[in-house]
């Protein structure tokens, strides 16, 4: 986790030109990811004003600022202006007002703008704050993109994670980190991961040593980032270990708030894990669009049931039907043998 961003770092990535302040942009930074919109500041109100986050002024704030006298709005600037203040940044192509630059000036704030509407200028900026600051965590294990699935290969060192990551990228897929991966949580429901820096497009052969994928492979078979969705482990064939026959058989594993199904593969000599982990990828993508296989063997078995069920219903009423009229037979030759024994 990053303790803090520089405001040179988000003017890059969120696409910000700079109206003053360009010399500060290195020392600034900010150290969370919540932006300020300072309405209520601008009519004076400070008894709860965030000095450190990112003060954002739309539409709104710089209309209203325009309604105040030279002094009231240089007063209120000179307010807002504090030293732990990162930046401030103007949405809309709007000017920033004269006084907040000699306000933002003497306390060496760099002001920042985009041509952006208020709403997109603060999602880009939440969004990469909430990424470059989330809390990660270290996972020993290989992610792959799988058909555009992320999927997180674990298991003992020496099983074969690499490798197989190897003959994933041969066969058209990407690899985004080997034998150590970040994750962090990017929202309620998504699990991101990434590679540490030092690792970043790296693979590690035992007997090779570490390749470039991104060099031998093209810059294709890389990414720098994706969603975790399903973890799959390899493990040593043991006879005794139980493994999953029917698809049933997933766990989940929880990293900070959000669940990541879990599937276990056993690695036996002949196994083709890559293969094995195409297949899976693509049976995860079809149980998430609603298709189970699973259930269409529990469907076809109950079936079969059914009709092995009625078969054998139909054959005891057949021969139940039999024997009455065997019975009924019998019944009338021993009434017939009986008149003629009674005749004679």
């Amino acid at each position: 986790m990053a303790d803090s961003v520089t405001i040179a770092e988000l003017v890059k990535t969120a696409r910000l030109d700079v109206y003053s302040g360009e010399e500060y942009l290195e020392e600034r930074s900010v150290s969370t990811s919540d932006i300020s919109r300072p309405g209520l500041e601008l009519t004076g109100f400070f008894n709860y004003y965030p000095a450190k986050r990112i003060q954002l002024l739309g539409i709104t704030e710089i209309s209203y600022s325009k309604g105040l006298s030279h002094e009231e709005l240089l007063k209120v600037m000179k307010q807002m202006c504090q030293p732990e203040t990162p930046a401030f940044v103007i949405s809309t192509q709007l000017d920033p007002p004269e006084e907040l630059i000699e306000a933002a000036e003497e306390k060496r704030i760099p002001i920042l703008g985009s041509k952006l509407t208020t709403s997109r200028v603060l999602s880009n900026m939440t969004n990469y704050l909430e990424d470059k600051l989330a809390e990660r965590q270290s996972i020993h294990g290989v992610l792959v993109d799988v058909y555009g699935l992320g999927i997180l290969i674990t298991g003992d060192s020496g099983v074969g994670k690499s490798e197989t990551a190897l003959e994933l990228v041969k066969r058209g897929h990407r690899l985004i980190a080997d034998d150590r991966v970040e994750v962090y949580q990017q929202d309620e429901q998504t699990l991101m991961g990434e590679a540490p820096a030092i690792l970043k497009h790296l693979l590690e052969i035992r007997g090779i040593g570490i390749i470039d994928v991104m060099t031998l492979f093209g810059t294709g078979a890389v990414r720098s980032r994706t969603r975790v969705s399903l973890i799959i482990h390899l493990a040593n064939f043991s006879k005794d270990a139980k493994y999953d026959r029917l698809g049933n058989g997933t766990q989940d594993v929880k990293f900070f708030d959000v669940t990541v199904p879990k599937m276990t593969i056993p690695v036996k000599t002949g196994r083709n894990l890559a293969i094995i982990i195409e297949a899976a990828a693509m049976n995860f993508r079809a149980q998430s669009m609603g298709y189970d296989a699973t259930e269409t063997f529990d469907r076809n078995l109950n079936n079969l049931i059914k009709v092995n069920s009625q078969k054998d219903i139909d054959e005891k009423k057949q021969a139940d039907e039999t024997k009455k009229e065997n019975q009924e037979a019998l019944s009338e030759s021993d009434n017939s043998k009986g008149k003629d024994d009674s005749k004679d």
